[in-house]
């Protein structure tokens, strides 16, 4: 296999695919590095993106990896990147299946949902523990739910949730951080308040069954929204000298380039704004523009 590439795209989940089309459609030699553990691994369907709504995500992907594969100029490595250094004007990107070298780097590695230690939420999530309305909202629109979050956040995502059903509860999960004005603009529109700590997600097959407290009680909804912390999936655009925002996403220009020269960043990495079309739609930009600056390079 051939060691030295235009770019090597670390991450090959719907950016880093994007991206490498748009590349090899540039004629472009590209390596996709992936270790093959999207975010939305247990996720059964997805929606919200026209032409493939209610698909599987993990069908979406493999149909456009092997669309990616029909361009001779772009091979994939099944593996965990390890490493990266600068050294002159290539990039070196060590991984546990060998070291390949770059002229330009992208990271579509997206990031990683720092899960609660209660049993059976981490079994849930993408299932009926959900992160974003948009993309799940419609499924259980006018069901019983959960909010699982805590102070301005909570205030302010319970008012999104109130949108899609009146059936709403809070769970600070322990002391609520709310302000009095908001507890009393919540309960105006009836969004009950639950501040006795979580103990257990009761699910079958990840399916919401039943949810249990610290003193005993129970609640019965069928779906939770939760705002968890996050973190960067991959320390290297750190380890690099990628700047991040206060939120912890990658820090990108309109040109998808970080504060690194030849470090591109693309997808759920960089926004908060978390969907396939918007990850498609980035790796796509970040491709175009990595070739535009290899070209201007190359002039």
């Amino acid at each position: 296999m051939k060691t030295n590439f235009d770019v090597v795209i670390i991450g090959g989940s719907y950016a880093g695919l994007s991206a490498a089309m748009a590349l090899g459609r540039a004629l472009r030699d590209v390596l996709i590095v992936d270790s093959g553990k999207p975010c939305n691994r247990q996720t059964p369907h997805a929606h919200n993106f026209i032409t493939h709504d209610g698909d599987k995500p993990a069908t979406i992907a493999q149909t456009a990896l092997q669309q990616v594969l029909d361009y001779p100029t772009i091979g994939l490595k099944s593996a965990l990147a390890l490493g990266a250094v600068k050294e002159d004007n290539l990039f070196k990107i060590m991984t546990d299946d060998g070291v390949f070298t770059a002229r330009k780097i992208l990271f579509a590695t997206g990031i990683l949902d720092i899960m609660p230690d209660i049993p059976g939420f981490d079994d849930c999530w993408g299932i009926s523990v959900l992160h974003c309305p948009y993309c799940h909202g419609y499924e259980v629109r006018n069901e019983p739910t959960a909010l699982f979050a805590n102070g301005e956040i909570a205030y302010e995502f319970g008012k999104i949730i109130n949108h899609w059903t009146k059936e709403l509860t809070l769970l600070t999960n322990g002391p609520s951080q709310l302000t009095p004005q908001q507890i009393a603009d919540l309960r105006r529109h009836k969004i009950n308040i639950i501040e006795e700590p979580l103990t257990e997600v009761v699910h079958e097959g990840g399916y919401l069954r039943n949810l249990r407290f610290a003193d005993g009680s129970s609640l019965k909804v069928n779906a939770i929204y939760a705002k968890l912390p996050i973190q960067q999936h991959c320390s290297l655009p750190q380890a690099l000298g990628c700047e991040l925002t206060e939120a912890g996403f990658i820090k990108i220009d309109e040109f998808q380039s970080t504060s690194v020269a030849g470090v591109f960043a693309a997808g759920d990495n960089t926004t908060m704004f978390r969907s396939l079309p918007i990850a498609i739609a980035a790796g796509n930009k970040a491709g175009a523009l990595i070739n535009h600056q290899l070209i201007q390079e190359d002039f």
